[in-house]
């Protein structure tokens, strides 16, 4: 009979020790240390290979390496094929209902994939979910295992939901005014895959004749007997941190029991087609909660993030097999759910019939989608000591490597002076092309000038004041156009063609500053303290 021991894993980065620690000796974190007990009979390896591990040494490698060729036989593979002589089997997708989410995902869901969604409480996870479970119910035969909620709250959920979209009785999405979105959701995606299997309706069927399958339970064993049995083509499981398997003594949500579970899904995903879409916690420092190896036993990691006092969700991919990474999916939360937003860049844009000092207008790729955000900046004298650097949605540490730039390489006296950044609507900006942006705005705003509404940004800020060029300008230029903005400043070099609109190269930071405001506007209004900038 096997003995069972005691052995303690990290839950940041599921590093095993045999002793109790306060601290993981591989990644450093205070605390994460989790008792697990496991067996410690050997797994079911092959004997073959633990009779080739345990051979002498001389049997393996005393005869040179010449004479092996000689005396050996032709090689050829046990099981392994040619990559070559692989087939190929196309990836069949499946709508999910929302475009948003489709992207995200690669085009649609995949069948037989395991996806893992991520975020904070209230965000809108379940959400979601339940959404996603209702579109696509009018064709494909979904369970929801509820380990949170009661089935009764699932049900009341799911009737408000449907009786919010189904009042209207119109197809696509219903906005907060209950008019129809006008978003058909069995239009292609932008990267249409091999073979797509699109819904035949495009609003979800009422529960009394949708194929929506309700199981309230934590067990596992429960769980996997029903995907037997009742062979979806679409499961979700919510959450992962709340369901257990019996064999094992931890408690759920522990390291050992998160990575069983996941590892008991999977296989049955993989072998029985069905797509798998599974919900998890995130810590205080805003990672999935669990073992590491949660992320990586996945196809694909999406995490849903935003503000829960905005109304924006962001739907982003971080991990994928099927598709593209760092993808977004942008949903508005609004009375009745989730609704898609198909038009971002109005979301992260202003009034423009306002103007107002220290704003400039960028264009930030996430993965293959142009956002048009603008960044406000607010330059002010300090009533301290040390002037405070705060910034919403931009990454400090640009900020200061920017106000450096414009000390030094243009003399812009900003060491003594409080800077603040933010992005209308929180859009997170982290990729180097917002810097020129960035640096047009806070100019602007210590000069209480404004920046022609109709113009756009784009370059990234070296640190020897240049102006360097950026990936996808072209792609930038043309969503800027489709939003009618008639003017951009971008980094010298080679410019798109067919772009309508015009386009000022720039080599070093100070041109785009003379390009963005010129020395004939008179500043909205004096600031005797701070004074003028002369360039």
């Amino acid at each position: 009979m096997a003995k069972s021991k005691t052995t303690y894993i990290c839950s940041e980065c599921g590093a095993e020790s045999r002793q109790y620690f306060g601290r993981c000796t591989e990644c450093g974190s205070w605390g994460t240390l989790v008792e697990s007990v496991v067996e410690s009979a050997p797994p079911a390896a092959s004997k073959r290979a633990i009779d080739l591990v345990r051979a002498p040494a001389e049997t393996r490698s005393s005869v040179p390496r010449a004479a092996k060729a000689k005396a050996a036989v032709p090689a050829r593979p046990s099981q392994s094929v040619r990559l070559a002589e692989m087939s190929e089997v196309g990836v069949a997708r499946t709508s999910s209902g929302y475009n948003e989410f489709d992207r995200v995902l690669g085009g649609g869901i995949v069948e037989g994939s395991l996806v893992l969604i991520g975020g904070e409480p209230g965000i809108g996870k379940s959400t979601l979910m339940l959404q996603t479970a209702s579109q696509l119910s009018g064709t494909q035969r979904v369970l929801y295992v509820s380990a949170e909620e009661s089935g009764q709250q699932v049900k009341m959920r799911a009737q408000r939901i449907l009786a919010d979209l189904e009042e209207f009785g119109g197809e696509g999405e219903i906005d907060e005014d209950g008019a129809d979105s006008a978003a058909k959701t069995d239009a292609k995606p932008k990267r249409a895959p091999k073979k797509v299997k699109k819904s035949s309706q495009s609003q979800p069927a009422s529960l009394d004749n949708a194929d929506f399958y309700l199981l309230p339970e934590t067990d596992l064993e429960t769980i996997l007997a029903e995907l037997e049995s009742l062979q979806p083509q679409v499961a979700i499981v919510d959450s992962i941190q709340r369901i257990y398997f019996q064999t094992l003594a931890s408690a759920p949500g522990s390291v050992a029991q998160v990575r069983e579970c996941t590892s008991a899904l999977m296989q049955v995903a993989k072998r029985t087609g069905v797509a798998l879409f599974i919900v998890g916690h995130v810590t205080k420092e805003g990672s999935i909660a669990g073992p590491r190896t949660l992320e990586h036993l996945v196809d694909t990691v999406l995490f849903f993030e935003g503000d829960r006092f905005a109304s924006h969700r962001l739907l982003r991919s971080m991990k994928n097999r099927f598709g593209p990474t760092h993808e977004i999916g942008v949903f508005e939360m609004v009375a009745r759910g989730l609704r898609e937003v198909t038009n971002p860049s109005e979301l992260f844009l202003s009034s423009r019939d306002e103007l107002v000092s220290g704003t400039a207008t960028i264009v930030a790729c996430e993965g293959t989608r142009p956002i048009v955000v603008e960044v406000q900046a607010l330059v002010s004298p300090t009533s301290f000591g040390t002037p405070r650097r705060s910034t919403t949605g931009v990454d400090g540490s640009r900020l200061q490597q920017i106000l450096a730039v414009l000390e030094k390489r243009v003399g812009i006296p900003l060491s003594k002076l409080d800077t603040y950044l933010a992005s209308v609507g929180g859009m997170r900006v982290e990729e180097p092309a917002a810097d020129l942006g960035v640096a047009i705005a806070v100019v602007a705003g210590f000069r209480d000038r404004v920046a022609d509404a109709h113009t756009v940004i784009i370059g990234e800020v070296g640190l020897g004041g240049q102006v360097r060029p950026v990936p996808q300008l072209e792609l930038r230029l043309r969503e800027a156009a489709k939003l009618g903005f008639k003017r951009a400043i971008v980094p010298r070099g080679k410019v798109p063609p067919g772009i309508k609109m015009e386009v000022v190269p720039v080599a070093r930071v100070l041109d785009a500053i003379l390009a963005a405001l010129p020395r004939g506007e008179e500043p909205v209004r004096r600031d005797d303290e701070v004074g003028e900038l002369e360039v």
